[in-house]
């Protein structure tokens, strides 16, 4: 009944936990293909190891016979793409501290091996006291193999070149995601919005690096810099990137 959301691979609901009274929120996914669903357990096991305030906990799984019922932490003031529709874009003294927390769960995934894959202001909830959680990741690197055909989906405009050129994402391809993301909030929409998603994608490959906006410090413009080499391995890791002059220290 509490839908709050729907996603690439199903709906998300609001609902409580009868065991402890927790407010939980749990993800519906439509499983039709049964190696695809053990996968999924897999990943999910995988991602239950997880802890870190800036990533959503997850809590566990319910299997019945058409979706595996994925139980997540609920995060109860939405993502920031619902805040920037209701306050506008933000300052750029705010996005730095959002990204300072971003990349905290970043590093933290990717020293675990799991790439997020799908990094936007959509996929980044907040919580009351102004933290920020990582949500809907949750492919690990030993799995991204299988779940490859699924790439191309969704949209383009947070997506790395290499992932359009369908070489495969890396923790790398989180970093790219990252300066769109930051893009985002800074202006209230991501890099190439104004194009239709076939074009954005031909100038995400070909382009040198996605237009940057026009009102952004030197400190912003060169930490997006970072973030845009067009070669992964040219592209800052984010235990890096936390020590960039633009991020406050926490």
């Amino acid at each position: 009944g509490n839908c709050i959301g729907k996603g690439q691979f199903g709906s998300v609901y609001r609902t409580l936990d009868l065991t402890t009274g927790e407010v939980v929120a749990v993800k519906q996914v439509k499983v039709d293909d049964e190696n695809l669903y053990k996968d999924m357990m897999k990943e999910v096991n995988i991602l239950k190891r997880l802890s870190h305030r800036n990533i959503v906990k997850y809590i566990g799984f319910i299997p019945n016979q058409y979706s595996l019922n994925i139980v997540l932490e609920y995060a109860e003031n939405g993502s920031l793409m619902s805040t920037l529709k209701a306050f506008g874009a933000f300052p750029e003294k705010l996005v730095a501290s959002f990204c300072s927390k971003i990349l905290n769960g970043l590093s933290y995934l990717h020293e675990n091996q799991v790439v997020h894959c799908d990094l936007k202001a959509a996929n980044i909830l907040t919580t009351k006291t102004g933290d920020v959680k990582l949500t809907d990741f949750g492919v690990s690197l030993n799995l991204k193999k299988t779940v490859d055909a699924a790439d191309i989906s969704g949209t383009p405009n947070w997506m790395a070149p290499e992932v359009i050129e369908l070489k495969g994402a890396t923790t790398k391809s989180d970093i790219w995601s990252l300066g769109c993301t930051c893009i985002e909030l800074v202006s209230g929409k991501p890099p190439y919005s104004d194009l239709l998603a076939m074009s954005a994608m031909f100038h995400i490959v070909e382009d040198e690096y996605p237009p940057l906006p026009d009102n952004i410090s030197q400190d912003m413009k060169d930490f997006l810099l970072c973030c845009f080499q067009k070669n992964p391995n040219d592209r800052k890791s984010s235990l890096e990137l936390r020590h960039h002059k633009w991020i406050p220290s926490n």
